[in-house]
């Protein structure tokens, strides 16, 4: 199994990073982990004229073949505005541009990470809202952290024990369904 794993902040020391390192090690060997960096298939703002004058840009068309490459996604978003931040909606919008939609099919495990006391739920349901207009298949299992300015130690693996606990069963949720639902191209 083959799942692509990303985080919607551009920020190196990102809390969603973090998040997301502790659940590829929670994965472990059980499957393959693409690890993304939204940096690497950069994108200008979607803009239609473009797309008509130019087609795809290069980031685009390899962040879909990443997208088509793996069964699974496993996305740790930060909340901007209480809603989904702006590089990883303008990512989604270009990578769902005809020709195909990769996201179709595709398991989706959302987390979100932030320093307030929500921990980023608002951008995982706006999220998971898109995703699902795309034909994506977003388990129920979710992660939140709130407080994650203070959950992390100096090597960035989380001070509570029961954040890895509750992202290693969303996790397992993931592989398990993902699994069960087979490779669906």
């Amino acid at each position: 199994m083959r799942i692509l794993a990303l985080a919607g902040s551009l920020r190196s020391g990102s809390y969603n990073r973090k998040l997301l390192a502790v659940a590829v090690r929670a994965i472990g060997a059980r499957a393959e982990i693409d690890t993304l960096d939204l940096r690497d298939v950069a994108v200008p703002v979607y803009d239609g004229d473009l797309e008509q004058r130019d087609g795809l840009p290069e980031g685009a068309r390899a962040f879909k073949g990443r997208i088509a490459a793996a069964e699974a996604l496993l996305i740790a978003t930060p909340e901007y505005n209480n809603s989904v931040p702006g590089p990883l909606k303008n990512a989604i919008d270009w990578a769902s541009r005809p020709p195909g939609n990769p996201f179709r099919d595709r398991t989706v495990l959302l987390m979100g990470a932030s320093p307030g006391p929500f921990g980023a739920v608002r951008g995982v349901l706006a999220v998971r809202q898109i995703l699902t207009a795309l034909h994506a298949l977003v388990i129920p299992a979710y992660v939140t952290l709130p407080h994650a300015d203070e959950a992390f130690d100096a090597s960035g693996d989380p001070r509570d024990p029961k954040v890895t606990e509750r992202v290693t069963r969303a996790c397992d949720e993931l592989l398990r369904i993902t699994a069960a639902l087979g490779r669906r191209d």
